[in-house]
């Protein structure tokens, strides 16, 4: 007989923000969950007395757990490297890979730590990787490790290169893969690691890198591997200007044209980026459900311009929020990503181009949406006991305690209070408590150093 779920009270925060149907925002709010779902959600004199756990948010903002659909968790281990900090995306690629195929499985494994715990103080509570590089034996099931280890929701995403620059892509050579035992790999990790039941903690991704480090075959393939198994796919398109050259040139089509030829379009695929994104390709994507992670932070680093988020938008295309990889943002501050998402739109289009509450959907429904997922991105009855709570008193709320759910968005990023996911505490009073930071952090540090030696 199966044992009652242990139950958890959450009740009397300042502002509890659903993102439900009703976009309901609760004075005095509270969540009754039990064991890893929500029962119950309104006003704290409504919820339950009573409960195994209680948390007491008096004094903070509840929102739903902030959702990453964009990220590359090694690279956190070559932030702000030099030969990088001033070049546009291709030239980027071109001076990291060559410190990139010295990575090792401690490594990805490391680095994954350090950049999940970045993301759950800042909020993140559903992350996807984007792994595409497998050097001296590195795998994806060392990310994955860490993932269960510190407690994150997970889409870990079988990246992959395959053409090499002596066959006219942009990776070195020795950091390609042979293309069948990509798609052998892809199915390995897929039987033995996604999980499609609700409230699934990992799920498996497939995910070529990019246009022009893979060929048309593997693309297609990979494609097809991912609907015999039902998994989403991943890849990054449309990035840059010289993105779409590569594409008109290599292959005579624009970036969507190009996606579109390959079956890469559907409710079951989300790009990368695309900033250069055009018309034709915004309403393909509206017409056929395609996602997009919009990394805007990335973008600027790497000049890459601004892309047209209030158009998709508009257009009905599903959009998430992603930090992309820390060589290119070089952090992973989700609450950060979501305040520069409404400021660089308003840049580009206007001061009405983006509100607050908009930024902050794009960063929990728009994520959820994106990655193909209905058990998450809402505090509703029914989904994922995900949510994390931000301490009002702090200076950066002062004065602003009229709009809290605005106050997040528009006022320095915040690191959260409390971090709950799956119904387990992740982060309490501020300290993770899963890991042990300090030692993760020494650690990630001292493998950076070994890196960029073993790169000279």
């Amino acid at each position: 007989m199966n044992a009652t779920p242990r139950s958890l009270l959450v009740k009397n925060a300042h502002m509890l923000v659903t993102m439900d149907a009703e976009r309901r925002e609760i004075a005095d709010g509270g969540l009754y969950i039990e064991g890893n779902r929500i029962v119950a959600v309104g006003p704290t004199s409504e919820l339950p007395k009573t409960a195994d756990d209680v948390l007491d948010m008096l004094g903070h903002l509840v929102i739903p757990g902030l959702v990453n659909t964009h990220h590359h968790m090694y690279q956190s281990l070559t932030r702000a490297v030099p030969a990088a900090q001033n070049a546009e995306l291709f030239g980027w690629l071109t001076n990291l890979y060559k410190i990139w195929a010295h990575l090792t499985p401690e490594m990805i494994s490391v680095s994954t730590t350090t950049a999940m715990a970045e993301l759950l103080l800042s909020g993140c509570t559903t992350s996807s990787d984007h792994l595409y590089i497998y050097p001296n034996g590195s795998r994806l099931d060392d990310s994955i490790a860490a993932a269960r280890e510190i407690g994150m929701r997970f889409h870990a995403a079988r990246g992959s290169m395959s053409v090499g620059q002596k066959d006219g892509g942009l990776p070195p050579d020795s950091v390609v893969e042979k293309e069948d035992a990509i798609l052998k790999d892809s199915q390995r990790l897929i039987e033995a690691y996604h999980d499609e039941g609700r409230y699934a903690m990992l799920r498996v991704v497939v995910a070529p890198c990019s246009p022009f480090s893979v060929s048309r075959e593997l693309m297609r393939d990979s494609a097809a591997l991912a609907r015999q198994y039902g998994v989403s796919l991943h890849t990054h398109l449309a990035e840059n200007v010289n993105d779409v050259a590569y594409s008109r040139e290599k292959f005579g089509m624009t970036p969507a044209e190009y996606a579109q030829d390959l079956g890469w379009v559907g409710h079951d695929v989300w790009h990368a980026h695309c900033v250069q994104l055009d018309k034709p390709g915004i309403e393909l994507f509206a017409r056929t459900g395609t996602g997009v992670a919009h990394c805007p932070c990335s973008n600027m680093r790497l000049a890459s311009g601004i892309a047209p988020i209030r158009a998709m938008r508009d257009a009905g295309v599903p959009v998430g929020l992603g930090v992309d990889g820390s060589a290119s943002n070089d952090g992973a501050q989700m609450v950060a990503e979501v305040r520069q998402a409404l400021l660089l739109q308003r840049v580009g289009f206007g001061p009405d181009a983006m509100t607050a509450r908009e930024a902050l959907e794009i960063a929990t429904l728009g994520g959820a949406k994106v990655l193909n997922r209905d058990d998450i991105g809402a505090l509703a009855p029914g989904m994922a006991a995900d949510f994390v709570s931000f301490d009002l008193s702090q200076p950066a709320f002062a004065g602003a305690l009229h709009d809290p759910v605005a106050a997040l968005v528009f006022c320095a990023p915040s690191q959260v209070a409390t971090s709950v996911i799956d119904g387990k505490v992740v982060v309490k009073e501020g300290r993770l408590t899963t890991v042990d930071l300090r030692a993760a952090v020494e650690r990630h540090n001292t493998l950076a150093g070994e890196l960029a030696n073993a790169a000279h």
